[in-house]
């Protein structure tokens, strides 16, 4: 099961002081999840920060199409394919993703990789198409999938056990939608995309862009009765003072654990 939450990004789509908000999941054993894969190549920079070889990873969520979490797949086929013909990759990479997004980053492969890596779609990279409720195996434990109810583009958050028996959700990068409830409430771990505080909301209009303040995420949490609530998916214009503001704002409408990471911290899914 699911020990520790590797934080790769923690921005937005146009942060530029730090990735775009990706992250892995590392499970007893070793195996690891990634969930997204920022903009471009960072991400291989980012698993080097993070200690993490790419040849541990046999599982990829795409959440969405949105460029800061789809661009960086293409770099993570050319990755592991470089790992499986040279011998240094093991089984099967499985990308578990909507039929829709599985079209676009095909073509986006074969748009710019060479034919080598192309080839090994159908055989050693497999897709596993995503549906609402839905339930995938992934490195041991049932990941259960739910259809976000996203106003701009299709998107998938995702519920799963932790080796306590609770669960961790990861709700995307949209405002929290209440038919996705089920999934998420009484989640031990809730994933929640912040982009700003609500004390500079006029500043960074996160509403128009159908996104949350920290203050709104925070009373989400309440309500969903998280005992852990991770911020990220943010502005970096105030990012040497984020996670001390962000945190303190947090706090007066969340009593449980409050984590505002920087890129490349590891929080352990206790």
């Amino acid at each position: 099961m699911a020990q520790t939450l590797i934080v790769l990004g923690t921005g937005n789509a146009l942060a530029t002081r730090c990735y775009n908000t990706c992250f892995a999941i590392e499970f007893t054993g070793g195996e690891a999840l990634l969930v997204d894969a920022g903009g471009g190549n960072g991400i291989l920079r980012q698993l080097d920060g993070a200690g993490l070889d790419a040849a541990r990873i046999h599982h990829i969520i795409l959440t969405h199409a949105h460029c800061d979490h789809m661009l960086g797949m293409v770099w993570m086929v050319r990755k592991i394919g470089t790992l499986i013909r040279t011998g240094g990759y093991e089984g099967v990479l499985t990308i578990h993703c909507s039929q829709k997004n599985e079209q676009r980053l095909r073509a986006m492969c074969e748009a710019t990789l060479e034919g080598r890596f192309v080839s090994l779609f159908g055989d050693r990279i497999v897709f596993s198409p995503v549906t609402d409720g839905d339930a995938h195996l992934i490195c041991g434990a049932p990941v259960t999938f739910f259809d976000i109810r996203s106003t701009k583009e299709q998107q998938y958050g995702f519920t799963m056990p932790l080796e306590s028996g609770e669960k961790l959700t990861c709700l995307g990068d949209e405002p929290f939608n209440p038919a996705c409830r089920p999934y998420a409430e009484g989640a031990r771990w809730l994933l929640s995309e912040a982009f700003c505080l609500y004390d500079d909301r006029d500043r960074f209009r996160p509403y128009e862009k159908h996104h949350s303040t920290v203050r709104d995420a925070a009373i989400l949490g309440a309500e969903l009765g998280a005992a852990h609530l991770v911020l990220w998916h943010t502005e970096d214009a105030t990012f040497d003072t984020r996670k001390q503001a962000y945190t303190a704002e947090a706090a007066r409408s969340f009593s449980g654990q409050i984590h505002v990471p920087w890129d490349l911290e590891r929080l352990e899914l206790t």
